[in-house]
């Protein structure tokens, strides 16, 4: 099968690009509005920039020609905070997924516990295994969606997910979003150290 860009619908791109793209890490966004309505969100475009400065990037595009409520919150505060979804969060993080009014809080429709973050106004999400604390950093408009780059301010990371001192991935149990309504969970790890090549004198 061929894909061409320039000949399919949109749509049936995205489809084939969410299948054939994964797994995909989650950022399960948690913002508050300008008038502190709380919300959290989950998002599968999204992944680590760069270490210096600390910096992450997540896609939101509009729904309905309108901007999400993760979006306008971000632009309105300026903060945000990107929780882990281990296995065990999966199935609140899709209830949150839903078309959900304005006026819904995510939080209490799913029974999910906001925790004070220490350094944005936006909580934490108290059953994540892991959150990042982030400013926005910049916003790229880039196409039919916004690309929001995040400096991290502070992350937190729950004991029982440490091996050591770091954080130990078969502890922490991460769900990758795949194509359709799938979704793959780490169980078990393959490790292929990379080669050790000795620099020429």
């Amino acid at each position: 099968m061929i894909i061409d860009p320039q000949t399919v619908s949109p749509a049936a791109l995205y489809q084939f690009m969410i299948s054939v793209i994964v797994p995909r890490p989650i950022a399960f966004v948690s913002t508050l509005s300008r008038e502190g309505q709380l919300n959290v969100a989950p998002f599968s475009y999204f992944n680590a920039l760069t270490n210096q400065p600390p910096l992450l990037g997540i896609s939101i595009n509009h729904r309905r020609g309108v901007r999400k409520d993760t979006l306008r919150n971000i632009e309105e505060t300026g903060e945000f905070v990107v929780n882990m979804v281990d296995e065990s969060l999966g199935p609140r993080m899709v209830q949150t997924s839903g078309d959900w009014p304005e006026d819904v809080d995510e939080f209490q429709l799913t029974g999910l516990t906001p925790v004070p973050s220490d350094l944005v106004r936006p909580p934490r999400v108290g059953e994540s295994p892991a959150s990042l604390e982030c400013r926005r950093y910049r916003t790229i408009e880039l196409g039919a969606t916004f690309f929001v780059v995040g400096e991290i301010l502070r992350g937190h990371v729950k004991d029982e997910v440490l091996t050591e001192g770091r954080v130990d991935v078969e502890k922490l149990r991460p769900l990758g979003r795949l194509g359709g309504d799938g979704y793959s969970a780490v169980r078990e790890v393959i490790r292929m150290p990379r080669p050790r090549v000795e620099p020429k004198a």
